[in-house]
């Protein structure tokens, strides 16, 4: 499989640095109500897995509580801050991420970066979805854009299982899969599809049809 065939990296990079200089009065606007909405600062950051297995920072909106939970969030988690119930819904949390695309960390177009502990580097399929960087967006994330609800519909005691088991390997097998007819002008569609799911978002996938279509492999 060609590692890459997507955007060129010197495009996102542009593309990177110019929303973030455009977005910079919205980007300040949410970070002081972050800052003053909760205790603990604007700026959520995480260590995710990169291209080749390697970690990197992630930079998000702080959107919760500091508290115990799984690294996961379902609906209704109630470390879910106000403000950050609606900056996940409307993905404005994920704006700090372009500095992770400018520092070559991410593409814009992606598989959504995972935590060291959900990524198995021992499985062919991860590393195949990690032969380039993870994204801000992709189709996989579309169909999942609300996530948390689909995880909400599981039981506690099910939910580590079903993340780990079924849908980790779902977002891989579809990010394979696009990859293996990945090009600049695909990349390109992505990201309109994701400005449109700002207005219209698509109908995520249930429950069963994920796990059927895990059965189906």
């Amino acid at each position: 499989m060609t590692p890459s065939r997507g955007l060129p990296r010197a495009f996102e990079a542009v593309v990177a640095g110019v929303a973030l200089v455009v977005l910079s009065p919205l980007l300040a606007a949410i970070a002081l109500a972050v800052a003053f909405g909760s205790r603990g600062g604007a700026l959520f950051r995480q260590t995710r897995i990169g291209r080749g297995g390697e970690p990197f920072i992630l930079y998000k909106f702080r959107t919760m509580r500091a508290g115990d939970g799984p690294r996961f969030t379902a609906g209704g988690d109630p470390r879910v801050t106000p403000l950050g119930r609606w900056l996940r819904r409307s993905k404005l949390d994920e704006l700090p991420e372009l500095w992770n695309v400018l520092a070559d960390d991410m593409s814009l177009v992606g598989l959504r970066p995972e935590v060291p502990e959900y990524v198995d580097l021992g499985d062919p399929l991860w590393r195949r979805a990690l032969a380039v960087r993870p994204g801000l967006t992709s189709l996989v994330a579309l169909r999942l854009r609300d996530e948390e609800t689909l995880l909400a519909e599981v039981g506690d005691d099910e939910r580590l299982r079903f993340y780990t088991e079924v849908l980790v390997p779902y977002k891989l097998r579809g990010h394979v899969a696009y990859l293996e007819r990945r090009t600049a002008w695909s990349d390109l569609a992505v990201l309109g599809r994701t400005l449109l799911a700002i207005v219209r978002a698509p109908r995520p996938p249930s429950r069963e049809e994920i796990e059927e279509a895990g059965s189906e492999r």
